[in-house]
């Protein structure tokens, strides 16, 4: 498959997700969308993979360049492309299906249990998780459920997963995706964001990171045989 991994900044990309294309002995491509140009049409590609970064997705005052991006992400819905967002990546992925994209009603930043619904346990992708499972958060805004989204996990604080109904299309607010040198990037980038010191959030990081890229992998293997059959 040719599967493209568009990313919002040099410290964000696709991590193990990435890593799983290749895995596969797929062509991963990449379009870094603050840097500007504009990636094949949508239905040029097998699948899409959109991912993280630190600006928020209605701030497109400050980043012209959102406008582009939800564009583009439209045209890979109304394609029917495979497609999955990760943190802003699933923000924008609701914003381009027309839902409604805002602050949540507090951060999550750091290692937080997230369940996944009945509609998740059964779903091809998010099924691949546990019924319970620790992720990485690093989010201020959320958004609304997209119409015909079907909500697959939920932390205390807002919607965590996505799947638009009919549609190849899946949103997840956690960072499966990131690895220990991402997180370490972050922490050096953004330390005062954190609500604990960078010391403890590394520490306890280290001790669950292994999980977590397993479970990323999960995530992304059973993305990639959707977007194949």
């Amino acid at each position: 498959m040719r599967v493209l991994s568009v990313t919002h900044g040099p410290s964000v990309p696709g991590g193990v997700f990435d890593e799983a294309v290749e895995a596969a002995g797929h062509t991963l491509e990449r379009w870094e969308v603050p840097d500007g140009g504009t990636p094949d049409a949508p239905g040029r590609y097998d699948a899409v993979m959109a991912f993280g970064g630190s600006m928020h997705p209605d701030e497109d005052d400050r980043f012209d360049w959102l406008a582009h991006e939800e564009e583009f992400l439209g045209g890979v819905l109304a394609a029917q492309v495979p497609v999955l967002g990760v943190c802003l990546g699933a923000q924008m992925l609701a914003r381009s299906a027309g839902a409604d994209v805002r602050p949540a009603t507090e951060p999550e930043i750091g290692w937080y249990e997230v369940a996944l619904t009945s509609e998740g346990s059964s779903d091809p992708v998010l099924g691949a998780l546990p019924a319970r499972a620790t992720v990485f958060q690093w989010h201020h805004y959320t958004f609304d459920l997209p119409h015909g989204g079907v909500e697959l996990a939920r932390s205390a604080v807002c919607t965590q997963a996505f799947r638009l109904d009919g549609r190849p299309a899946w949103g997840i607010q956690f960072h499966a995706e990131v690895t220990y040198p991402m997180l370490t990037a972050w922490v050096d980038e953004d330390p005062d964001e954190l609500p604990m010191p960078s010391a403890e959030l590394l520490t306890e990081s280290k001790d669950v990171i292994g999980r977590s890229n397993a479970q990323g992998r999960w995530l992304a293997d059973a993305f990639l045989r959707e977007a194949s059959s």
